[in-house]
């Protein structure tokens, strides 16, 4: 069954600004500016109250589309948290026998994986657009990466854990690799 009109609103916060138009999102904010394109869902956005609220409509709309309207104004919310705070991810070095060695090369968009359960390949991650990665100060065998789109923080994340996957052994048994530890939002400690 199809419902005539479905819409939701959220409210947008003081420092940032939000434009639309033909269902490219754009957010602005203290830490730059981001977009996100929602071409491929069937839904209607407006700004109302002088850009202070956004509406999301789904006219006609089936329950996966209800389901979509949700999930855009996630999106938008991502996009408001990733121009005001950022995102952080954790990751720490986990091995049993051979240490895992990292250097941190051009100008933190890169990371160099060496001594991988005592392989001599050395495994190159470079990270998205936007990413820096860092090694923790406080905390031993841990990288943290920045970045404002939570999709390519994540997306580095996930390149860096996917490298150092173990091949031809137990995977139960030999749990090395680099796994994300924590994440979320940037804050100031």
């Amino acid at each position: 069954m199809k419902t005539i009109l479905a819409s939701e609103t959220m409210d947008i916060p003081e420092e940032v600004t939000v434009k639309v138009s033909a269902k490219m999102v754009s957010v602005t904010g203290p830490r730059g500016t981001l977009t996100r394109n929602f071409k491929h869902l069937n839904l209607d956005f407006q700004l109302q109250e002088g850009g202070r609220k956004l509406k999301v409509d789904a006219w006609f709309g089936t329950r996966r589309t209800m389901a979509a309207i949700r999930t855009a104004i996630s999106h938008v919310q991502n996009l408001i948290t990733g121009v005001t705070k950022g995102f952080r991810y954790k990751m720490r070095f986990v091995y049993a026998h051979f240490p895992i060695n990292a250097s941190i090369n051009s100008g933190n968009r890169g990371i160099e994986i060496r001594n991988f359960l005592g392989e001599k390949k050395v495994r190159k991650v470079d990270m998205l657009d936007g990413v820096t990665i860092l090694r923790s100060e406080k905390v031993k065998d841990e990288i943290v990466l920045d970045g404002n789109d939570i999709e390519l923080v994540s997306r580095s994340a996930a390149l860096i854990n996917q490298k150092c996957h173990v091949k031809k052994k137990d995977i139960r048994k030999f749990l090395d690799g680099i796994y994300v530890s924590d994440k979320g939002a940037i804050k100031e400690e």
